[in-house]
């Protein structure tokens, strides 16, 4: 009641001092990379590389353009033009607008490999809105039933969890072939002035400028989070703070449920120039409660703006487990950019700059190229991407300051002690859409009761203080391979008719574990939905 109340207070504070633009834009890499031809132009200096980002003079040119794809101003019915111009509710006045949208996302499918016959029967809805010029908000909600390709199901059951949306409500201590779950995404925007904006709500943040992240991704579920973004020009620093939880751990705090955590993050973006860009990240996560259950709640320490160590927390024999990373971008060509990450956990300057394998350093990095236009192709963008990240890497030596949220990697999907390498094409034309996505990794999977490092969750022991590469354990070999065909019927919420198909082999000494799928149905959205991995 009392988070309620403070929500209230804000949005009446917000509506009365309503003057900068501040329209929510859901991420997604699906619709992220159709901004590429401007957001990568070498006329642009927008910060290319927190998101979601807010619709400003930049993007505006480029995403009236995606909302109005396909549409005809003849159509004069207003059951016609609902169905294939317009949401389903739009109010535009010079004091507010409005908008809402009925959200249907139903496949049919068939998993070849396992002989199953797949679904998804989603019904949902989005709204969205602004009051003068400073204030904002957006909401969407999805209520789910599935029974997904087996492969899938299998990861499912294991993390009694859909990955990156919400609980399997089907779960109840053993395996289900159909699963059911419903989530919803929340915020609200105030941009007192052009440098400042305050965004409150629950829902994810994506660092980076791929389609991965080893910083912040949008891989788990939403969480309760008040951002706080700054642009001064050539420098944009964002401070965060969210509340996490875990669903696996011994259940003793105050709510009856999981335990909880407090995380907090920094990130500054600073554009040298309009083609290179660099960029600083800082995360902390601290247990709420210890393992004995004592509670120390949030500490002030956590509001520092600079940066966050493990001695800020509490005086505890249970630190909390700090993050560092670095984002780099180039602009090599116009509408083409090459970026990169760096991250790092544990570091030791003596080993690591003498190439060791020990675990006082853990880290991962990222690089890729993307950009539009591919051979001057209008329309055609792509992808290409390399990760890699050392065992234990993430993890703590308490499973609760992991990092993690609902006992999904923050990171990349594979968690770590993986090397992986992606490329993404996407082209559009008129109506249709085409993507195709390859996927190619090695990690090393945990065997029964071991942790070699894949699994960010497992807490680190003085047992895995020992020399590490990258794929110990069980040796595996992941392909993937993804194609979709949409034909797009309305743009405003992305409703369509999409056929897809995936090739999926993963493969280590004990065997191989291939699925073969095809989807056919009417989808709508931009969110994300991974399965490759």
């Amino acid at each position: 009641m009392r988070k309620l109340i403070i929500l209230v207070i804000i949005v009446a504070f917000s509506v009365n001092l309503s003057k900068a633009q501040s329209v929510y834009l859901p991420y997604s890499y699906q619709l992220d990379q159709k901004f590429n031809s401007s957001v990568y132009s070498l006329q642009s200096s927008l910060h290319t590389s927190l998101k979601p980002f807010l619709i400003d003079s930049t993007l505006s040119p480029t995403y009236n353009a995606i909302m109005n794809r396909g549409v005809d101003s003849s159509r004069k019915s207003w059951i016609v033009r609902k169905i294939f111009n317009e949401h389903v509710f739009d109010v535009k006045t010079k004091e507010y607008t409005f908008y809402a949208d009925y959200l249907p996302d139903l496949l049919i499918g068939r998993d070849f490999s396992d002989k199953i016959t797949t679904n998804l029967n989603t019904r949902g809805y989005q709204l969205g809105g602004t009051v003068g010029d400073k204030f904002s908000f957006y909401s969407s909600g999805f209520e789910n039933s599935a029974k997904f390709a087996g492969y899938y199901n299998d990861i499912v059951n294991s993390y009694a969890f859909i990955p990156g949306q919400a609980y399997n409500r089907s779960y109840h201590g053993q395996p289900t072939g159909s699963q059911d779950w419903s989530y919803v995404t929340a915020i609200i925007s105030y941009t007192p002035i052009k440098q400042l904006n305050i965004t409150l709500g629950t829902d994810k943040t994506f660092i980076g400028d791929g389609y991965r992240s080893l910083l912040l991704s949008d891989f788990s579920a939403n969480y309760p989070l008040l951002r706080l973004t700054a642009n001064l020009g050539k420098v944009q620093y964002m401070m965060m703070w969210a509340y996490l939880e875990d669903i696996n751990l011994p259940k003793f705090d105050s709510f009856g449920s999981n335990r909880r955590k407090w995380a907090a993050f920094h990130y500054l973006d600073w554009n040298v120039t309009n083609r290179l860009s660099l960029g600083f990240f800082n995360a902390l996560i601290a247990q709420e409660a210890d393992d004995n259950g004592k509670f120390h709640g949030f500490d002030a320490n956590y509001i520092n703006p600079l940066f966050f160590s493990s001695s800020l927390g509490p005086s505890s024999a249970q630190p909390d487990n700090v993050l560092v990373g670095f984002t780099g971008k180039y602009k090599i060509f116009d509408k083409t950019a090459i970026y990169g990450q760096l991250l790092i956990d544990n570091f030791k300057a003596s080993d690591f700059f003498s190439g060791s394998n020990n675990m006082d350093n853990t880290n991962g990095v990222q690089l890729g190229i993307r950009g539009a236009d591919l051979f001057k192709v209008k329309s055609f963008n792509y992808l290409f991407e390399y990760n890699s990240v050392k065992p234990y890497t993430y993890a703590s030596p308490q499973a609760i300051t992991s990092y993690s949220d609902y006992s999904l990697p923050l990171g990349d999907p594979l968690g770590a002690n993986f090397r992986e390498f992606i490329g993404i094409l996407n082209y559009s034309i008129g109506n249709f859409d085409f993507m195709g996505q390859v996927n190619y990794a090695k990690y090393g999977l945990d065997p029964a009761n071991m942790n070699f490092g894949k699994d960010p969750f497992k807490a680190t022991t003085s047992a895995s203080t020992t020399t590490t590469s990258i794929g110990q354990g069980i040796p595996t070999t992941l392909r993937y391979a993804e194609g979709t065909v949409s034909y797009l019927i309305n743009p405003k919420y992305n409703l369509r008719f999409e056929l897809g198909g995936l090739i999926r082999d993963e493969k280590n000494d004990a065997g191989s574990r291939k699925t073969t799928q095809i989807t056919f149905g009417l989808r709508s959205t931009f969110r994300s939905i991974y399965h490759d991995f």
